[in-house]
């Protein structure tokens, strides 16, 4: 499916009106080499050779059903493999245009989106996100969001969140003051029987509570957990997905409030996504998605 430093003594003020910490600088020892460092570093590269090609002349590499990678994908998937395969050769790897790669029953395994939005990317709208995850045992313990076009990545090493720019970290805090809230309208859509996204634009209380974005990219997901979104709803079936794995990680290290699309704990079997700034929000939207559940139910 295409979509697509820990903190030393003192404690950083959580009030910031933009959605994360006040500026200030927070030290934070050296962590290159731990699994969130590589994390970080594996999506930086990334996006590092996304900003390398220019998308005006990427070539296409047609996939079948629509669905294409450009240069730029191959380029940043091949930029984050050699850089993981480095640091940790005994992991295995999966990557949206390579696959999977390493042994098969690994306890570990590196989930890669190397462009999430190309469909964004190819017609020159900067709107895109390098996805770089470890899954260890079921559980996601390290993961980063790259933005190639602000220099911003997103990472978290399973219990804390931060935003690094310019060599400097700030705790990410959701925020549902904006109220945006960004809509993954894409197919494929499993629970459509039921609900569907769009919908929700046309429901006269979600026009009053809220404002629909449509952004096209898991960037979306860590702007929910960096406070620049209120939630973010999909349809789909995200388990292990290189698509949504990082994203999922920073909102849950960050507090926010996320499950599927019926309110039960993610990849349970209902499937979607609801991640929410706070439980407020997301008891709101839930309502609002209950409702054309109800409404399927003969």
């Amino acid at each position: 499916m295409r979509r697509c430093a820990k903190q030393s003594e003192g404690s950083a003020s959580r009030t910031g009106t933009d959605g994360y910490a006040p500026a200030m600088t927070i030290m934070y020892r050296s962590d290159e080499h731990t699994d969130a460092g590589i994390a970080r570093r594996a999506a930086e590269a990334g996006a590092e050779a996304v900003r390398a090609h220019a998308w005006a002349t990427a070539e296409k590499h047609h996939k079948g059903g629509g669905d294409f990678a450009t240069a730029a994908d191959l380029a940043a998937e091949a930029a984050v493999l050699d850089l993981l395969r480095a640091a940790r050769p005994g992991d295995a790897f999966t990557g949206e245009e390579s696959g999977r790669t390493g042994a098969a029953d690994a306890d570990r395994r590196w989930l890669i989106d190397p462009l999430c939005g190309t469909l964004n990317y190819a017609v020159g709208t900067h709107l895109v996100a390098v996805n770089v995850a470890l899954r260890e045992h079921g559980r996601t313990v390290a993961a980063a969001t790259a933005d190639p076009y602000t220099g911003e990545t997103y990472w978290t090493d399973g219990e804390r969140a931060h935003l690094r720019h310019d060599r400097q970290d700030t705790p990410l805090v959701p925020s549902a003051q904006s109220a945006l809230v960004d809509l993954n309208l894409d197919p494929p859509y499993p629970n459509a029987a039921a609900f569907r996204a769009a919908h929700l634009l046309t429901d006269p209380d979600f026009e009053a509570a809220f404002r629909p974005r449509v952004v096209s990219s898991t960037l979306a997901v860590a702007w929910v957990a960096a406070g620049r979104r209120a939630a973010y709803i999909t349809d789909g079936h995200l388990a292990d997905s290189v698509h949504f794995a990082a994203g999922l990680a920073l909102c849950e290290a960050a507090g926010c409030t996320v499950t599927d699309l019926r309110g039960k704990p993610l990849h349970s079997g209902g499937g979607g996504l609801l991640a929410a700034a706070d439980a407020d929000t997301h008891a709101r939207l839930l309502d609002l998605i209950d409702r054309q559940y109800h409404r399927a139910t003969p």
